[in-house]
């Protein structure tokens, strides 16, 4: 008897030793939970449409900023590019939204309108988008675009740059103004650059092409009949910058562009943003949106706020270009 009640007292006090250790690994997982919400780790998808000079700063300005915001090891990029390709960045997004990632960062116009189609629930920050109103077809667009998206944009100012084709060859006629059709936000800027040279006299002529294939067949006929051609922030020329160059050059005819990544390789200068710090400004929203500091829907645009005047001095000498004082001279490689 003595032996039974010993053996039902040690089994009492297992079960009260096991409650005892069930007890405090609840607890520690319950700090282990707590540690890792103070360390969460998110998974962000990167869309951006081509690679050139541009969307790459502004891809990695992104980068940089979210990880310094969230801790290093705390974000996981998936970062894909599509070449140039809209359908692709219809696929790329798919597969992000496939994966339910915590967010999406669509680099250029093409990839913010599949990402757009893509999602209503998971937040897309477009980065390199000119004018979010033409690029998402809003009507009445008044800065903040609602729903699952917000962003920055690359908008430059477009009549500081009609400007400074003005100052730089006051003398011109004819201007050809070289974009690609399929990129909604190049159209635009060429529609407004055109309206302000007519208004200073200028004989503007649009020359859109379908893409890189068409694009040398376009701007051979554009150097025949003009004196002066405007690119905008058009990724399809900032893609295909050696093809303007090879074509302008020999023709003697000097291009103004819409950014720094064309006018380090085929233009005489540019008035333009740091892309980099566009990328910045998108990751520090990133992590307000991740962190729950910030509701995207009520996020509006945030735009660049310094521009800076940048001439190529290599193609100023070949072309013999005197260049206005005011300009610095474009970092090229």
């Amino acid at each position: 008897m003595k032996k039974k009640l010993l053996a039902l007292l040690m089994a009492a006090a297992m079960v009260c030793g096991l409650a005892g250790c069930g007890g405090n690994a609840d607890g520690g997982s319950s700090d282990n939970s707590a540690a890792d919400g103070d360390a969460k780790k998110y998974t962000v998808g990167i869309c951006q449409l081509v690679q050139h000079d541009a969307l790459d700063a502004a891809t990695q300005g992104f980068k940089d900023a979210l990880t310094q915001e969230l801790g290093e090891g705390n974000v996981v990029f998936e970062e894909q590019n599509a070449q140039g390709d809209s359908n692709t960045c219809s696929t790329i997004i798919n597969s992000f939204v496939s994966g339910n990632v915590d967010l999406i960062l669509a680099n250029a116009t093409p990839a913010l309108q599949a990402a757009a189609a893509g999602t209503n629930e998971i937040p897309i920050l477009g980065t390199s988008v000119t004018e979010y109103g033409v690029a998402l077809d809003l009507d009445g667009f008044s800065g903040t675009v609602g729903g699952n998206i917000s962003g920055t944009s690359d908008l430059a100012p477009l009549d500081g740059q009609a400007d400074m084709l003005q100052e730089i060859f006051p003398d011109a006629k004819t201007v050809g103004m070289l974009y690609c059709s399929a990129e909604a936000n190049s159209k635009y800027q060429v529609e407004t650059v055109k309206g302000f040279l007519e208004e200073k006299g200028y004989t503007c002529k649009e020359y859109p092409f379908a893409d890189s294939n068409d694009l040398s067949a376009v701007l051979t006929t554009a150097v025949s009949e003009v004196e002066v051609i405007y690119a905008p922030t058009d990724n399809t020329v900032a893609n295909n910058t050696e093809i303007v160059y090879n074509i302008c050059m020999p023709a003697r005819i000097p291009v103004i562009a819409g950014e720094e990544g064309i006018c380090k390789v085929c233009a005489v200068a540019t008035l333009s943003i740091s892309y980099y710090d566009l990328g910045v400004a998108t990751g520090k929203m990133a992590a307000r949106i991740l962190k729950g500091e910030a509701d995207i829907s009520e996020m509006p645009i945030e735009y660049a706020q310094a521009f800076t005047k940048k001439y190529n001095p290599a193609v100023c000498e070949e072309l013999g270009i005197t260049i206005p004082d005011g300009y610095v001279a474009v970092e090229t490689e």
